[in-house]
């Protein structure tokens, strides 16, 4: 299999791409040696600099590492930063689904875990939310309560995964404050989570979670059933 040569205009990003995908399809595998700078620039029809520049970005984020002295290896198949890039170019149907799954189960496990200090950076930014005078604020204040939750879960592994989906979560809260055709969660359905998870009642907290969401989802669904 051989690289194509590159057209011009945004060279490093596309080398980034043609690197990652060669990657992604198991060219290299984890460990192995991409070959020399020098070789891969003739293969691609850009220069030395322009592949350093993407194996840089490559090693950043995690895909390759850069060994001095010996070379570069493929570190992961998977550029994460990528994954998740595609993530907010998808439907918002499919983000509020995802935000269902990540969400029901950190309540849960907050509902379980929480500290004081976990319940008191909750009611703050339900205060913020409730008092907020413009759209951009209480979507922060939003976001701000729903990060809280994760938190209070205790789980690393889902406050990174969260964390990596943020921009969808907000770009879902923005929407259901806009859309007239989605159902805009209250204040009282926050203030009744953050309740069930003051009482440390992981059921409740699941149950109130889905319906927060579950009423967008299956607005959308109708919709677009309607749409076909």
């Amino acid at each position: 299999m051989s690289l194509g040569k590159l057209n011009r205009g945004s060279l490093v990003d596309t080398a980034i791409t043609n690197l990652r995908g060669e990657i992604e399809s198991g060219r290299w595998g984890v460990g192995d040696r991409l070959p020399v700078e020098a070789a891969l620039a003739k293969t691609l029809g850009v220069s030395r600099n322009t592949v350093r520049e993407a194996v840089r970005v490559l090693a950043h984020s995690g895909m390759l590492e850069t060994r001095q002295g010996d070379g570069t290896y493929v570190r992961a198949r998977r550029d994460s930063g990528e994954i998740f890039r595609r993530i907010r170019r998808t439907a918002i149907f499919d983000q509020l689904e995802v935000r269902l799954m990540l969400e029901t189960e950190a309540a849960r496990l907050a509902a379980q875990r929480r500290s004081e200090q976990d319940l008191a950076a909750m009611t703050e930014a339900l205060a913020g939310r409730g008092s907020a005078g413009d759209l951009d604020t209480k979507v922060d204040w939003d976001e701000r309560f729903h990060q809280a939750v994760v938190r209070a879960s205790g789980n690393q592994a889902l406050m990174e995964l969260y964390r990596y989906f943020a921009d969808s979560v907000r770009e879902t809260i923005r929407r259901t404050e806009q859309d007239q055709h989605l159902p805009e969660p209250s204040q009282a359905d926050h203030e009744q989570l953050l309740d069930a998870i003051r009482q440390q009642d992981p059921a409740e907290a699941q149950r109130l979670t889905r319906h927060l969401l579950l009423p967008s989802l299956n607005a959308l669904e109708a919709h677009h059933a309607t749409a076909d």
